[in-house]
Protein backbone atom coordinates (compact mmCIF):
# COMPACT_ATOMS: atom_id res chain seq x y z
CA UNK A 1 0.00 0.00 0.00
CA UNK A 2 2.51 2.13 0.57
CA UNK A 3 4.76 1.86 -2.66
CA UNK A 4 1.12 2.50 -4.38
CA UNK A 5 0.19 5.53 -2.32
CA UNK A 6 4.03 6.52 -3.16
CA UNK A 7 3.85 6.04 -7.00
CA UNK A 8 0.84 7.88 -7.00
CA UNK A 9 2.26 10.80 -5.62
CA UNK A 10 5.34 10.85 -7.67
CA UNK A 11 3.09 10.40 -11.09
CA UNK A 12 0.74 13.17 -9.75
CA UNK A 13 3.84 15.41 -8.64
CA UNK A 14 5.33 14.94 -12.35
CA UNK A 15 1.74 15.42 -14.50
CA UNK A 16 1.54 18.52 -12.16
CA UNK A 17 5.54 19.92 -12.94
CA UNK A 18 4.79 19.08 -16.73
CA UNK A 19 1.14 21.17 -16.93
CA UNK A 20 2.52 23.71 -14.10
CA UNK A 21 5.91 24.15 -16.26
CA UNK A 22 4.66 24.13 -19.24
CA UNK A 23 2.18 26.88 -18.77
CA UNK A 24 5.10 29.21 -16.70
CA UNK A 25 7.58 29.10 -19.43
CA UNK A 26 4.73 29.76 -21.90
CA UNK A 27 3.94 32.67 -19.83
CA UNK A 28 7.04 33.92 -19.16
CA UNK A 29 8.35 33.45 -22.72
CA UNK A 30 5.28 35.28 -23.99
CA UNK A 31 5.75 38.24 -21.12
CA UNK A 32 9.08 38.79 -22.31
CA UNK A 33 8.51 38.16 -25.81
CA UNK A 34 5.87 41.41 -25.78
CA UNK A 35 8.95 43.75 -24.68
CA UNK A 36 10.60 43.86 -27.86
CA UNK A 37 13.83 44.13 -25.36
CA UNK A 38 16.96 41.22 -26.80
CA UNK A 39 18.47 41.56 -23.59
CA UNK A 40 15.36 40.64 -21.61
CA UNK A 41 14.41 38.03 -24.00
CA UNK A 42 17.60 36.51 -23.81
CA UNK A 43 17.39 36.30 -19.95
CA UNK A 44 13.97 35.15 -19.52
CA UNK A 45 14.61 32.60 -22.59
CA UNK A 46 18.17 31.53 -20.54
CA UNK A 47 16.20 30.52 -18.00
CA UNK A 48 13.04 29.25 -19.92
CA UNK A 49 15.88 26.33 -21.01
CA UNK A 50 17.47 25.73 -17.76
CA UNK A 51 13.33 25.44 -16.29
CA UNK A 52 12.93 23.03 -19.61
CA UNK A 53 16.29 20.98 -18.73
CA UNK A 54 15.72 20.70 -14.79
CA UNK A 55 11.91 19.91 -14.74
CA UNK A 56 10.20 19.56 -17.51
CA UNK A 57 12.83 16.88 -19.13
CA UNK A 58 12.91 15.07 -15.87
CA UNK A 59 9.29 14.75 -15.40
CA UNK A 60 9.24 13.52 -19.12
CA UNK A 61 11.33 10.70 -18.18
CA UNK A 62 9.63 9.82 -14.43
CA UNK A 63 6.28 9.93 -16.09
CA UNK A 64 6.13 7.30 -17.60
CA UNK A 65 8.39 4.35 -15.07
CA UNK A 66 6.17 5.74 -12.55
CA UNK A 67 2.92 5.22 -14.96
CA UNK A 68 3.92 1.44 -15.86
CA UNK A 69 4.90 0.96 -12.11
CA UNK A 70 1.34 2.41 -10.98
CA UNK A 71 -0.38 0.16 -13.29
CA UNK A 72 1.76 -2.68 -12.35
CA UNK A 73 1.02 -2.07 -8.50
CA UNK A 74 -3.00 -1.50 -8.76
CA UNK A 75 -3.37 -3.85 -11.91
CA UNK A 76 -4.69 -1.72 -14.30
CA UNK A 77 -4.02 -2.95 -17.90
CA UNK A 78 -1.76 -1.86 -19.87
CA UNK A 79 -4.45 -1.91 -22.73
CA UNK A 80 -7.18 -0.01 -21.05
CA UNK A 81 -8.43 2.42 -23.37
CA UNK A 82 -7.95 5.09 -20.91
CA UNK A 83 -4.04 3.88 -20.86
CA UNK A 84 -3.60 4.00 -24.36
CA UNK A 85 -5.28 7.54 -24.83
CA UNK A 86 -2.93 8.71 -22.66
CA UNK A 87 0.47 6.80 -24.40
CA UNK A 88 -1.03 8.86 -27.26
CA UNK A 89 -1.27 12.00 -25.67
CA UNK A 90 1.61 11.78 -24.19
CA UNK A 91 3.29 10.78 -27.61
CA UNK A 92 1.34 13.90 -29.04
CA UNK A 93 2.82 16.00 -26.74
CA UNK A 94 6.31 14.95 -27.36
CA UNK A 95 6.02 15.58 -31.28
CA UNK A 96 5.23 19.14 -30.30
CA UNK A 97 7.88 19.75 -27.04
CA UNK A 98 10.87 18.35 -29.11
CA UNK A 99 10.47 21.51 -31.80
CA UNK A 100 10.14 23.76 -28.86
CA UNK A 101 12.79 22.69 -26.73
CA UNK A 102 15.40 23.66 -30.14
CA UNK A 103 13.42 26.86 -30.46
CA UNK A 104 13.94 27.82 -27.28
CA UNK A 105 17.46 27.56 -27.82
CA UNK A 106 17.52 29.23 -31.04
CA UNK A 107 15.22 32.30 -29.63
CA UNK A 108 17.56 32.76 -26.88
CA UNK A 109 21.10 32.40 -29.14
CA UNK A 110 19.02 35.38 -31.50
CA UNK A 111 18.06 37.33 -28.62
CA UNK A 112 21.77 37.02 -27.18
CA UNK A 113 23.14 38.07 -30.16
CA UNK A 114 20.94 40.73 -30.55
CA UNK A 115 21.58 42.24 -27.00
CA UNK A 116 25.35 42.34 -27.60
CA UNK A 117 25.06 43.84 -30.84
CA UNK A 118 22.66 46.28 -29.37
CA UNK A 119 20.39 45.58 -32.42
CA UNK A 120 16.54 44.69 -33.14
CA UNK A 121 15.39 41.18 -33.06
CA UNK A 122 15.89 40.04 -37.11
CA UNK A 123 12.24 38.40 -38.69
CA UNK A 124 13.68 35.07 -37.84
CA UNK A 125 12.94 35.60 -34.12
CA UNK A 126 9.55 36.35 -35.34
CA UNK A 127 9.24 33.30 -37.04
CA UNK A 128 10.87 31.08 -34.79
CA UNK A 129 8.88 32.27 -31.70
CA UNK A 130 5.21 32.32 -33.55
CA UNK A 131 5.89 28.43 -34.35
CA UNK A 132 7.17 28.43 -30.81
CA UNK A 133 3.68 29.87 -29.48
CA UNK A 134 2.13 27.58 -32.40
CA UNK A 135 3.39 24.09 -30.52
CA UNK A 136 2.07 25.14 -27.43
CA UNK A 137 -1.53 24.83 -27.63
CA UNK A 138 -1.67 21.06 -28.56
CA UNK A 139 0.88 19.80 -26.15
CA UNK A 140 -1.23 22.09 -23.89
CA UNK A 141 -4.11 20.49 -24.44
CA UNK A 142 -2.95 16.74 -24.89
CA UNK A 143 -1.65 17.15 -21.36
CA UNK A 144 -4.24 18.40 -20.09
CA UNK A 145 -7.02 15.89 -21.60
CA UNK A 146 -4.25 13.16 -20.24
CA UNK A 147 -4.70 14.94 -16.60
CA UNK A 148 -8.66 14.49 -17.22
CA UNK A 149 -8.07 10.80 -18.33
CA UNK A 150 -5.64 9.95 -15.28
CA UNK A 151 -8.63 11.17 -13.02
CA UNK A 152 -11.73 9.97 -14.82
CA UNK A 153 -10.38 7.04 -16.19
CA UNK A 154 -13.24 6.29 -18.42
CA UNK A 155 -14.21 3.11 -20.10
CA UNK A 156 -13.38 3.81 -23.43
CA UNK A 157 -13.00 0.21 -25.18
Amino acid sequence: MLYELALRWMHIVGAAVLFGTGAGIAFFMLMAHMTRDAKLIAHVAGTVVLADTLFTATAVVVQPITGWLLARAVGWDLSEGWILLSLGLYGLTGIFWLPVVWIQLQLRKIAQECSAQNTALPPRYFKLFRIWFACGFPAFFAVGGILWLMLARPDIW
